[in-house]
């Protein structure tokens, strides 16, 4: 019995030792009973694929192009008149606004915000789209509404009233400019030949007054200071000069200048500068 013992003993040895080699562990859970790894089905020679995790996903479609998406909102109608414009037909809608007394100027030529701000009324009352610009409907509109503007409505003398003029301008060739009504009157020999409405620098960069000349004329020049266009230049008093401004024309007196006497209408204005002569004299008063 001893000697069989012994035997079966050894044969159970030997049975371990075969299975350690063959590479039986305990398995991760520590439980002591080993498992063999699944054989593989894949064909020899081959690296099986691996095994989706819960963390693969299928890849998200992308989204639609904004391109592609149908539009819903309607067509915009093409705009006959629009901000920054400036025509005679700008002039004859700023005259028809004015017969409506939703214009209360003088016709510039220059669309700006205050011309915006008229057609945007008129739409309003006649129920277009507020839009600012002046398409064909709202053009319709006006002219169906309104008269064929006169020379004088198209090109009044001057918003502003003339005051008595200065005694210094009643001689001679002179920009007679006053700062009391806000006007610039072109004179000669006591008498107006034209006038426009103008206005002045701010109280930190005001307008000087007195007697002056015009000491020279550009027709296109662009400031060397504040790099802005100053175009029909006559300049009377260090740099300080008459001359156009597109902001004076857009947003009226709610701004100033840099100490220069703008002038709003650019029609009116290029013709006095063909007229003014260098050494032609410049008052300005109250």
């Amino acid at each position: 019995m001893k000697r069989t013992s012994s035997v079966i003993r050894r044969v159970v040895l030997a049975a371990a030792a075969v299975a350690l080699a063959a590479g039986c562990t305990p398995d991760a859970a520590g439980t002591g009973t080993g498992t063999a790894p699944a054989p593989s089905s894949a064909a020899p020679g081959t690296v099986p694929a691996a095994t989706p995790t819960t963390d693969d996903k299928p890849p998200s479609p992308s989204p639609a192009s904004p391109s592609a998406a149908p539009s819903t909102g309607k067509p915009t109608a093409k705009a006959l008149m629009g901000d920054g414009d400036e025509n005679e037909q700008v002039r004859e809608l700023q005259a028809r606004l004015r017969q409506l007394d939703f214009f209360d100027r003088a016709p510039t030529g220059f669309y700006g915000t205050m011309t915006a701000a008229s057609v945007r009324k008129f739409q309003a009352r006649r129920g277009l789209p507020e839009t600012g610009s002046v398409d064909a409907a709202t053009w319709q509109q006006l002219l169906s509404v309104t008269r064929k503007p006169t020379a004088d409505e198209l090109k009044p003398a001057t918003t502003n009233k003339l005051d008595t003029p200065d005694p210094r301008c009643m001689t001679g060739r002179v920009l007679c400019i006053s700062k009391e009504s806000r006007t610039l009157a072109w004179m000669i020999d006591g008498k107006v030949v034209s006038s426009m409405d103008v206005r002045f620098g701010s109280e930190n960069t005001p307008t000087r007054e007195g007697l002056f000349k015009v000491e020279w004329k550009a027709r296109d020049w662009t400031s060397t200071i504040y790099h802005t266009p100053m175009p029909y230049a006559m300049f009377f008093s260090r740099g300080q000069a008459v001359h156009y401004s597109a902001d004076f024309a857009a947003r009226g007196y709610a701004g100033a200048s840099h100490g220069c006497v703008n002038v709003r209408d650019r029609a009116k204005l290029s013709a006095l500068f063909d007229q003014v002569k260098v050494g032609d004299k410049v008052v300005v008063h109250w």
